[in-house]
């Protein structure tokens, strides 16, 4: 038996297309540890730390898309989506995004050994990212297609950056920014795509509704990313902080 606020009806594309983008209220562009380095408020190792961190989140892209891919039967899918693939580990014409993101960590004083290393990755992030990983591999491709629909508010989380950290963040090199440039347009494009798979596929109000959820799940890894970030630079409580000052958590993808 359904509950009494369960829709009746599924929602017309349109309105399932707002219900997606309303999501945008849990985007961790509104989590305090963003806003303190939109503000100028972030410390040079809590930049260091968000970049060294994300680092990890943005080698796993290209794992959890080639996932994506290799449970997709259509050709014509796979054609577009291969190209998130080399966008960041990059091509003929490109060096690609994690090339970007390195050149990033060198722009806020981070060695490309460190960050290539994962030896700064705290375990919160390490878990919410595998996870993340771990549904692409397992859902139904659509599913995990769309769960990469967060991109619709990612342009402005780029431009944000773009727009106050040089202002906040003298100290960062300028050649650093690339990764944010680059990902304005790949973004929006991307944006298109996944709509389109979203609104051609949740067509029924239960599947209309798990989307949601998993947009959600998608959003919630993010906000707890910053979370793990929030406990070792903010609060300065890295995992086993009450018993060492080392980083002794395992530094290694075990997935």
């Amino acid at each position: 038996m359904k509950p009494d606020n369960f829709p009746a009806q599924p929602m017309t594309p349109e309105a399932f297309e707002q219900a997606l983008r309303d999501k945008g209220a849990y985007y961790h562009i509104h989590h305090p540890y963003h806003i303190a380095m939109h503000n100028g408020q972030a410390t040079r190792e809590q930049i260091q730390g968000w970049v060294a961190n994300r680092f990890y989140y943005q080698t796993s892209i290209p794992l959890k898309d080639a996932a994506i891919m290799a449970n997709c039967p259509d050709p014509k899918t796979r054609r577009k989506w291969v190209q998130r693939i080399l966008d960041h580990d990059g091509h003929d014409a490109s060096e690609g995004g994690i090339e970007a993101w390195l050149r990033l960590g060198e722009a806020v004083g981070l060695d490309r050994d460190v960050l290539l290393s994962e030896r700064m990755v705290l375990p919160g992030v390490r878990f919410a990212v595998d996870a993340y990983v771990s549904f692409a591999r397992r859902a139904v491709w659509q599913e995990a297609a769309c769960s990469s629909l967060t991109e619709l508010f990612a342009p402005q989380i780029h431009q944000s950056r773009l727009d106050s950290w040089p202002q906040h963040y003298q100290w960062i090199e300028a050649e650093g920014y690339g990764y944010f440039r680059g990902r304005l347009s790949q973004a929006n494009r991307d944006v298109e795509h996944g709509l389109q798979l979203a609104l051609e596929y949740c067509t029924t109000v239960e599947k209309q509704e798990r989307m949601l959820e998993i947009l959600q799940f998608k959003l919630d890894i993010l906000w707890s990313m910053l979370d793990a970030m929030t406990m070792a630079y903010t609060l300065h409580r890295p995992p086993y902080h009450t018993v060492t000052d080392k980083m002794a958590w395992h530094k290694e993808r075990l997935l």
